[in-house]
């Protein structure tokens, strides 16, 4: 069997065991009990995770069919979610597979990580906005539709050998269901390529925010190490790496794309490019400029209209009232984060929140 880790089968047999799998239900279900499926679930949780455990354990077990809708903020996006049963064994395969990546993953890779995350992202990205001269910043087009199964596979064989293991991973990723038609040839392909090739995950995964990760390491380990650019930021599908010379940048650049062409993976041609960082430059709903962060106008309105669609929700009966109170409180905290931030006290007022947060008018 090829070197990795799980060689003896220890992975697998941590993946089948009923109690993690319990843990794994009960993780899966926070946020999501009142859904039918998960509490129908959750109402036998033992014996149904027994069940699961003895599928997985005989090789029975196969995904279920994705429900699927669109999200229009902030941008379109085809939302996959997977049956409750399948998103305990996705819950469950990250929990076991995640350690043995993370301590491989670079320090500034920022989306779905624990202690990382969009806040953090935009702290690094500020400081060093404020130390550097010029950005160069990349948004790959379609990512997680052009995510090659060939390529992901490979890169986690690269670290794991429990045959038995992968052999469930790699069920849920052939298991992905149609995404976001693609058309992209690369150097050796012939006409057909595109249709031949499987491609795609789909986006409501936890699968599939943890193996977004895997695919694009081997990226970041080429930006940091192989060509030397440590002041570097990415989260998910945008990225951030700077420097005190726009030359150097552009050139880094075409060198960029050759290697995301080696990942089947193209830039995004208007979403990008070299900018002095003491212009306003957009990165994950806030701006920059000079180290200082601020809420893009587009994020304020989308608030706004959240805000107003929870209070509606709460009067309606709809979600309670802690959810609400949770949710302002939510996007006061993200507010907060940029330096114009203390304006959001306004606009919660403004919107007839702020008596959940006891904000004087």
């Amino acid at each position: 069997m090829a070197k990795g880790i799980g060689r003896n089968g220890e992975l697998f047999r941590v993946l089948c065991d009923p109690a993690h799998l319990i843990r794994s239900a009960r993780a899966a279900a926070k946020g999501k009990k009142r859904r039918p499926d998960a509490a129908r679930f959750l109402l036998d949780m033992e014996p149904e995770c027994f069940r699961l455990a003895a599928e997985l354990a005989d090789g029975s077990w196969r995904p279920g069919s994705y429900h699927t809708f669109t999200i229009r903020e902030p941008k379109p996006r085809l939302i996959s979610a997977a049956p409750f049963r399948d998103r305990v064994v996705h819950h469950a395969l990250v929990s076991v597979l995640e350690p043995h990546f993370e301590r491989r993953f670079v320090a500034h890779s920022y989306a779905c990580r624990k202690g990382k995350g969009t806040h953090r992202a935009l702290e690094r990205a500020a400081e060093l906005s404020h130390r550097r001269r010029f950005v160069l910043k990349g948004d790959i087009s379609k990512f997680f539709p052009s995510i090659d199964h060939e390529i992901l596979k490979g890169e986690v064989r690269r670290v794991i050998a429990d045959e038995r293991l992968l052999a469930v991973l790699e069920r849920v990723i052939d298991g992905s269901n149609p995404q976001e038609p693609v058309l992209a040839w690369f150097e050796g392909d012939d006409l057909f390529a595109p249709a031949a090739r499987r491609r795609g995950i789909p986006i409501g995964n936890l699968t599939s925010q943890f193996l977004a990760n895997v695919f694009m390491d081997r990226f970041d380990h080429i930006v940091m190490d192989r060509e030397g650019y440590g002041e570097y930021v990415r989260y998910c599908d945008d990225f951030l790496v700077f420097a005190d010379t726009r030359s150097e940048l552009w050139a880094l650049r075409g060198r960029i794309e050759r290697h995301l062409a080696a990942m089947r993976l193209v830039l995004h041609e208007r979403k990008g490019g070299v900018h002095r960082t003491s212009s306003t430059i957009p990165f994950l709903g806030f701006t920059l400029r000079s180290g200082v962060k601020r809420l893009q106008r587009e994020g304020v309105v989308r608030g706004r209209r959240r805000l107003r669609g929870s209070l509606v929700e709460c009067e309606q009966g709809v979600i309670d009232g802690e959810t609400l109170r949770a949710r302002v409180a939510s996007w006061r905290g993200h507010a907060l984060h940029a330096s114009n931030g203390l304006f959001a006290d306004r606009v919660i007022l403004e919107e007839g929140c702020g008596e959940v947060l006891g904000l004087a008018v």
